[in-house]
């Protein structure tokens, strides 16, 4: 992946501060500040994460319920230009192999891995989203633009088999798999209960249980020569992985998975608790990120419900940054709501890999400013960081690196100003949204006084980025 300057959206972001803005004096005040430390490593480009001294930003390219008809591949294909103009440098895909419900199916319920749109079974032919050629074409197009792309992986649960008579239930189950493609048939003994175990972490929704302790299922997921994550990567042309519903099956599988495939990782462990996203990503031998429940849920709390200092909670970028994947909604939870702008601002100017919902970016949000977020992502929000003030209205945090920034969230009604301190020696600033006409100079002992517009924030660097 190469480093990009977005010319456009930093042009963008450089004349709306020129409209109607005077340089500001301050005079120096009496100060108080206490800063709470947050113990953790500067953002650096791992796993994926190459694009901009700031990291890289993931485009999640679907929502629940994409239009059927075969079209979703064209549709994202038809996208790609413009997410790379404004910063994006990784999409993930929606699970696109054929599935039990054939072309309504949006991918969860899997029953040929290997069927991306090529063979007449379960109703279809194409995929809801499209065939394999045009999936193909998606990747290749974005791999162009230096894009990474990610699929969906569900391995915990099966469907659409037929019935078979099943010695370990006593009954018949529909465990009997004959998909088309001739790859990875699966029988009961492939499926919980059976002689090695009668259960695994979780099974989900009444849909048969992958047993990922059987010899014949690792070698179709990982081990043989055309093992589903290879046949992924070396066929189909994909980068990484979200792992669907990683409660339902040991950490070590997805470990088995990423040494022998390779690839950037990331799970799907539906927790609040940081901790316990952390003991997961450890887990996995340290082979995968996580998405930051942890943080989607304190942001709700923050911005919604109107109490800033959430922000101060425990989270999975604060314990792991380089683990964590941040996010304001995806396609299966949806609660932050008045404060969504917000929620992106806090992601894309802290650490971790902020990952952007479609139809938050396309249709329900101000999409200039998101691309302004997602230009300071990139450029600005560089290195470790320093939380500087937070109480129920405002909060204020730096990053550390260079050139860092500084955000401000107010979260009252009216326009709020604060003295914070800077890395920045008698440096001419100003905000990077454009919503302040400030444009001040730090004192000699780096402190100056910054001001966050009502019910929204501010982003301060230094002049001339």
């Amino acid at each position: 992946m190469i480093i990009r300057t977005k010319t456009k959206v930093a042009l963008w972001a450089s004349l709306s501060m020129l409209i109607g803005c005077t340089p500001q004096t301050e005079s120096t005040q009496t100060r108080q500040q206490k800063e709470i430390q947050i113990t953790n490593t500067p953002n650096d480009p791992v796993n994926g994460r190459v694009a901009g001294p700031g990291g890289g930003v993931i485009m999640q390219a679907f929502y629940w319920d994409v239009p059927s008809g075969g079209t979703w591949w064209n549709t994202v294909k038809g996208k790609i230009t413009a997410w790379d103009n404004t910063g994006i440098s990784a999409i993930w895909l929606p699970p696109s192999s054929k599935a039990q419900n054939g072309p309504f199916s949006m991918g969860y319920d899997p029953f040929d891995y290997y069927d991306f749109g090529s063979y007449n079974q379960m109703g279809s032919t194409e995929t809801r989203f499209g065939s394999k050629s045009e999936l193909q074409s998606l990747i290749s197009t974005a791999h162009s633009k230096n894009i990474q792309v990610y699929a969906d992986i569900v391995i915990n649960h099966n469907s659409g088999g037929s019935s078979e008579s099943n010695p370990y239930t006593g009954s018949s189950t529909y465990t009997k798999f004959t998909p088309l493609s001739g790859k990875f048939s699966r029988s009961y003994s492939d499926f919980h209960p059976n002689n090695i175990h009668s259960s695994d972490e979780g099974s989900f929704g009444g849909y048969p249980d992958l047993c990922h302790a059987q010899t014949h299922v690792q070698d179709w997921l990982w081990n043989r020569t055309d093992a589903m994550g290879k046949y992924y990567k070396s066929t189909m042309g994909y980068d990484g992985w979200r792992f669907d519903y990683v409660k339902g099956f040991g950490a070590w599988v997805v470990q088995n998975w990423v040494n022998n495939n390779g690839g950037f990782a990331v799970g799907e462990n539906w927790d609040g608790n940081a901790g316990n996203l952390q003991s997961w990503v450890n887990g996995t031998g340290r082979t995968s990120s996580a998405f930051d429940f942890a943080c989607y849920y304190a942001m709700d709390a923050a911005f919604d419900n109107n109490d800033l200092n959430h922000l101060n909670d425990d989270m999975l970028w604060k314990r792991d940054p380089y683990k964590a994947v941040t996010f304001v909604t995806n396609h299966d939870t949806d609660i932050i709501y008045d404060g969504k702008l917000n929620a992106y601002a806090y992601i894309l100017t802290h650490e971790g890999y902020p990952c952007i919902f479609y139809r938050d970016y396309e249709e329900w949000l101000d999409k200039a400013k998101m691309d302004n977020l997602i230009w300071i992502h990139r450029n600005l929000a560089v290195g470790n960081t320093t939380l500087l003030y937070v109480d129920n209205d405002e909060y204020v945090a730096r990053r550390n690196g260079s050139p860092g920034l500084i955000v401000y969230f107010n979260n009252s009604t009216s326009w709020q100003e604060r003295w914070i301190q800077t890395n920045w020696t008698s440096t001419g600033i100003h905000d990077y949204t454009g919503q302040s006409g400030w444009w001040p100079t730090t004192q000699s002992d780096k402190w100056v006084k910054i001001q966050a517009p009502p019910k929204s924030y501010s982003v301060w660097s230094p002049n001339g980025l």
